[in-house]
């Protein structure tokens, strides 16, 4: 099914603030919070919906390509690894539970079904340049990369412990990976809470540190990626690719994969947005006289007609025949602009033959000439 439009889902316009985003994104996640609706599925995905919307529109980069492209230039995936069916609400928590501090709900993020408010590591993107060509464009590619970033550690399978080793609850925070802090002031008791300095907010302290990662659950190596790149897209455009990131430390949420479009320039064939353009060059003849050309394509080559008396500056149109566009709104045209090709030196007979046709009556003088029935001869044309 068709994911909606994310600023119909949290119900704002387009020139909304970030902080009506945030606004919006808390009322509807208070709306339909599984604490608040238990059991009910329909709700569980609106909650779900609502932190999809709100993790790409509150990030301005995403935003931007959002605004631009449309879900496609997420790359089918709303940025930090949130989409429909795949969330994890334990993830939302993670993600943007600070957001709604302790109001309700066991502070957003602790309930009475015994979820806590343990910080959950996250991994740093990665950013990538991928080079297309224009019939790769054209056509949609799949890519393979090899890329040398964090991964999960094979010893301790990411989470830092050695082999047989168990963990302790952080007798700081005593597992909730929180402490909670009260002051006097003159206006009563304030209460604040922030992550853990023991444990950094895990709830838990290793006992034994694996010996290969260091108690860290990542470690540096390589990975080879497919990255599926959509037909249409357009040099300066970003596709995400969700988890593809840095691991994350001791199990956590892993970065995402940022990829770069880059366009390889086609020897003959401009690009403009999903139409393409070639500079045809012809004789004076064939202008004259017409002719049939062949030209480039992205299927490969086309052979069009050039009318007898066509006039440099005149512009074909093959309908259909440029680019596909990102969003499925068809395709482009191929624009193919005449130039009438004036040669630098003429023979003695070349010369000749221009001198007759100089003197022929479907010559018109340049402006200025004493040809008495040049401006005659412009008004029969143009009437």
């Amino acid at each position: 099914m068709a994911k909606r439009d994310y600023y119909e889902v949290l119900g704002i316009d387009r020139n909304a603030s970030p902080e009506e985003i945030k606004k919006a994104y808390r009322k509807q996640a208070l709306k339909y919070h599984p604490d608040k609706n238990p059991g009910d599925h329909t709700a569980e995905e609106h909650f779900k919906e609502a932190a999809e919307a709100y993790e790409v529109l509150s990030d301005p980069e995403k935003k931007a390509r959002y605004d631009q492209y449309g879900h496609s230039g997420l790359g089918g995936a709303a940025g930090g690894g949130f989409g429909a069916g795949e969330m994890n609400i334990e993830d939302i928590f993670s993600h943007f539970g600070d957001i709604f501090g302790d109001f309700g709900f066991g502070g957003f993020g602790s309930s009475s079904r015994g979820r806590s408010r343990q910080h959950a590591n996250r991994g740093t993107n990665l950013r990538v340049k991928v080079k297309l060509t224009l019939e790769e464009i054209a056509k949609g590619v799949e890519k393979k990369i090899k890329v040398t970033k964090y991964i999960t550690c094979d010893a301790c399978n990411g989470s830092g412990a050695a082999h047989g080793s168990a963990y302790s609850t952080c007798s700081t925070c005593n597992g909730r990976g929180q402490v909670t802090r009260v002051t006097h002031t003159f206006l009563g008791q304030m209460q604040s809470t922030s992550v853990c300095p023991a444990c950094g907010g895990e709830g838990r302290i290793i006992t034994q540190k694996c010996p290969k990662c260091y108690g860290e659950g990542i470690i540096k190596g390589e990975e080879v990626i497919k990255i599926k790149i959509p037909a249409g897209v357009a040099e300066g455009m970003h596709l995400n690719m969700s988890g593809k990131g840095n691991a994350a430390r001791r199990g956590g949420i892993n970065g995402d994969l940022l990829v770069a479009i880059q366009e390889i320039p086609h020897p003959e064939l401009i690009r403009d947005g999903s139409n393409l353009n070639y500079h045809l060059f012809i004789s004076i003849p064939d202008a004259a006289l017409g002719t049939t050309a062949e030209i480039p394509a992205i299927d490969g080559k086309l052979k069009v007609r050039i009318d007898a008396g066509t006039q440099a500056g005149k512009i074909l149109r093959l309908k259909g025949k440029g680019l596909p566009d990102i969003n499925g709104y068809g395709r482009g045209d191929l624009h193919v602009k005449i130039h009438v090709w004036i040669p630098k030196k003429l023979s003695r007979e070349e010369t000749r033959l221009m001198e007759e046709f100089r003197k022929s009556d479907n010559f018109i003088p340049a402006p200025g000439s004493r040809d008495r029935g040049f401006f005659k001869k412009m008004r029969d044309m143009f009437e």
